[in-house]
């Protein structure tokens, strides 16, 4: 058996202990056609990252219906969307940070079947491992965010 020497072992490289921490923020006017442009952003964004497809169906989803919230919901004028993977990429963290003051709160009741709206944070309820709301550090209201697993 060859032990290898000292100067052997540095010569060769590390391999990484932990995958970094991935990060992607992008903002978009509060506007209904932002909408659109969030789905397509994040939907980029995770593919490029190779997020498998079923969390990324499900993020895709989630900053949906967050970013509709937002729009319809407040009197923001811009909507701050944030993604990130954490815990070697186990994590897939979604924020949606605007300028609303009212917290978002746990659903209690769901809509009927005839009503044409109510069922956002319903699907985020469904959809994210964990969900929330707090004061934004990156904007004058709230963020509203949701965790998925990103990878099994």
């Amino acid at each position: 058996m060859t032990v290898p020497t000292p100067s052997a072992l540095a010569s060769t490289p590390a391999l990484p202990t932990t995958v970094p921490r991935r990060e992607y923020w992008f903002g978009l006017p509060a506007l209904r056609t932002s909408v659109r442009s969030a789905r397509d952003t994040v939907r980029d964004r995770l593919l490029a990252w190779q997020v498998p497809g079923d969390t990324c169906c499900d993020a895709v989803l989630l900053v949906s219906e967050l970013t509709t919230n937002a729009v319809l919901h407040t009197d923001s004028g811009h909507v701050l969307c944030g993604l990130t993977l954490t815990g070697e990429e186990r994590r897939l963290r979604i924020e949606l940070h605007d300028d609303g003051r009212t917290p978002v709160r746990r659903i209690e009741h769901h809509a009927g079947p005839g009503a044409e709206n109510g069922r956002g944070l319903f699907l985020v309820q469904q959809l994210a491992d964990r969900w929330g709301s707090a004061c934004s550090t990156r904007a004058e209201g709230k963020v509203v965010w949701a965790e998925l697993t990103a990878y099994p």
